[in-house]
């Protein structure tokens, strides 16, 4: 786990490093799926609501969490490449025109909000969210007027019983590397994830920068006062490589570090 401070982003998206003052815990030691419903007509509006109505909506980031989300329901499945970015607080939805389950800010822990999409109903987006239970989804009402639209051809799967990360770019791998994962009584979540922020670490020093994913230790329901988010960051020494030794979090070498921090934000990670 690491005290860290957070980045940012930017309209299209892409990675950056900021400093801010908010610290975030993150564990250390350590696309688009077919429509649902065949593709069937989706409501037109969500259901009116006000501001104050969805202020008091839970909110979607990675402190919180969200019982009565969707899972995913394609989490094997490779995802498109559609993200999305809220221009304002916007609300969350259990299924196209139901009521409210969240609020997904337009900033998370100081950085543009992007989501990667994994189905569409017209108007309608599902997307991944950054909350637990891993693999929470919900529903936005994605129209030019509510947010940010942009194509990221990017994608990382990781092998975790191969000890492999891979960085494909529309489909074809630019980049492989030998890493480190979560030991077995602390594994690494598998499933559909994506890359949260840009951290630029000001406490510790074992990586100069932390890349917090959307998914949280099943082991840690806390990690150090945080909420247990897993991360990718490199180590002092290589002796992470090939072997199960964090806490959960995906150790990567200097090279792999580098490649992975000029990434968008709201790449998918694919681990398996």
């Amino acid at each position: 786990m690491t005290r860290s401070q957070t980045s940012c982003g930017a309209p299209r998206p892409q990675p950056a490093v900021a400093f801010l003052a908010l610290a975030l815990m993150v564990l250390a030691g350590c696309g688009s799926a077919p429509a649902e419903g065949g593709g069937a007509a989706a409501p037109v509006a969500p259901p009116s609501s006000s501001p104050e109505a969805l202020a008091a909506l839970p909110e979607a980031n990675t402190f919180g969490e969200l019982k009565s989300a969707p899972a995913d329901p394609a989490r094997e499945l490779p995802a498109g490449g559609e993200v999305l970015h809220p221009k304002a607080d916007a609300a969350i939805y259990r299924a196209p025109g139901a009521e409210p389950i969240a609020r997904l800010p337009e900033t998370q822990i100081g950085s543009p909000t992007w989501v990667p999409v994994i189905a569409r109903q017209g108007d309608w987006a599902q997307v991944l969210l950054p909350t637990r239970p891993n693999g929470a989804t919900g529903w936005l009402h994605a129209t030019p007027e509510t947010v940010e639209t942009a194509h990221n051809d990017f994608e990382v799967r990781v092998d975790l019983a191969g000890f492999r990360l891979e960085i494909l770019e529309a489909g074809k791998q630019t980049g492989s590397w030998t890493i480190g994962t979560g030991k077995p009584e602390h594994p690494t979540p598998t499933g559909r994830a994506f890359i949260l922020a840009s951290i630029k670490e000001s406490v510790n020093t074992y990586s100069p920068i932390v890349l917090p994913l959307s998914n949280h230790s099943d082991s840690h329901e806390t990690f150090g006062g945080g909420p247990g988010t897993v991360g990718l960051h490199t180590w002092p020494d290589n002796s992470f490589v090939g072997k199960a030794t964090s806490d959960g979090c995906i150790r990567v070498t200097r090279e792999a570090l580098d490649r992975l921090v000029e990434l968008p934000l709201g790449t998918v990670v694919h681990i398996t």
